[in-house]
């Protein structure tokens, strides 16, 4: 198995991405790091080994000993990286939001089909035991169509999370709040079990912390197949959770509440009629844990980027994430349920972070 070499873009994130990496040797070497942060950057490199450090962006993308760059920089920087990296030939890791609108994301896709390179967003959550023990029920036709569900994301997010870096808080810098940059992650699980979505409506508020951008949410999503979900998510929960509930036909599927794995086991999968319950009891048998979180990512797209496999998170699930963004964001400022798929001639295609600023000033 060829190892792939690593430059990394950022270390706040990109530490645990890095962690990952030197978790699975025979695949991935972190060969480099870039990091702004001039204190920073060099104790990360020391921290993990990494014997070449820069604060030039363009410098990592000067040098010949790559494979792959792995950008974890704040949310308004991954499209311009993204598509600069692929034209110096490599291939993409990226943190979540891909782009900060459709019009962005089709100049990703655009750019990842014209250099034969392959970008992978990051998703790390929906590779945890307990949604992969559902995926795996539904292969096995156990679960029927889908009915409703609901996620939870309740978190805290004090003072000192905002001082810590100028551009929280802001729509310039991290696009949005609560539902870009906190519970993303959560509707990337919905979306990935409930299939395509249909219709979007949102409410938001920035009334608990003061910035510019969400702190609190509630969604209503349709999908195509007829079921129905609903999101609820805060910045001001003192007792910390995440939670999803699926209910099937013939399955329901509950999470644990740990916040920040929402994919994480304990998963229960409970059913009143005792032969069906002994009935997933048996097909769960049979289940073979893969690594989870980052490494339990990285451990599949090695194939993927080796032209081995389908990448296991790819832009078509980015644009389901910015399309839900997208259209939540249009839903929340004008009062309108939105059906998707977004036309190019929607008023938020091309972003919602001009209008949005608008909004928040004008209260």
């Amino acid at each position: 198995m060829s190892r792939l070499r690593i430059g990394v873009v950022g270390s706040g994130i990109g530490a645990s991405h890095i962690e990952a990496y030197q978790a699975l040797p025979d695949r991935y070497e972190v060969v480099a790091l870039c990091d702004l942060d001039p204190m920073r950057g060099p104790q990360v490199a020391a921290r993990f080994g990494i014997g070449a450090t820069t604060d030039r962006y363009a410098a990592l993308l000067e040098r010949d000993d790559l494979d792959v760059i792995d950008i974890c920089t704040p949310s308004g920087m991954h499209h311009d990286q993204t598509i600069a990296a692929l034209e110096a030939g490599f291939h993409v890791v990226v943190e979540k939001p891909v782009a900060k609108s459709l019009a962005e994301l089709d100049a990703v896709e655009a750019a990842e089909a014209a250099s034969g390179r392959k970008v992978c967003p990051i998703f790390q959550y929906r590779f945890g035991h307990g949604v992969q023990k559902l995926h795996h029920l539904m292969k096995k036709g156990l679960a029927g169509p889908p009915s409703v569900a609901t996620a939870e994301t309740h978190w805290w997010r004090g003072a000192p999370y905002y001082q810590a870096a100028s551009w929280r808080g802001t729509f310039a810098g991290e696009l949005g709040g609560c539902l870009t940059t906190h519970a993303i992650h959560i509707h990337d699980i919905l979306c990935e079990v409930m299939g395509p979505l249909a219709s979007v409506h949102a409410r938001t508020s920035n009334a608990l912390k003061g910035n510019e951008t969400e702190d609190a949410a509630v969604l209503s999503l349709g999908f195509a197949s007829g079921a129905f979900a609903t999101s609820s998510v805060t910045l001001s929960s003192r007792h910390e959770m995440s939670r999803l509930r699926f209910v099937f036909e013939d399955l329901v599927a509950e999470s644990g509440l740990a916040p920040y794995n929402p994919g994480h086991d304990p998963w229960t999968f409970p059913n009143d009629a005792p032969d069906k319950a002994a009935t997933i009891a048996a097909a769960l048998a049979d289940f073979t844990p893969l690594p989870e979180r980052f490494p339990g990512q990285f451990h599949r797209m090695h194939a993927g980027l080796a032209g081995d496999a389908p990448l296991p998170v790819t832009l078509s699930d980015a644009r389901r994430s910015i399309e839900l963004l997208t259209a939540a964001y249009y839903s929340a400022a004008t009062g309108e349920a939105v059906t998707l798929p977004l036309p190019k001639d929607h008023p938020f295609y091309a972003g919602w972070v001009a209008a949005m600023q608008r909004e928040a000033a004008h209260g």
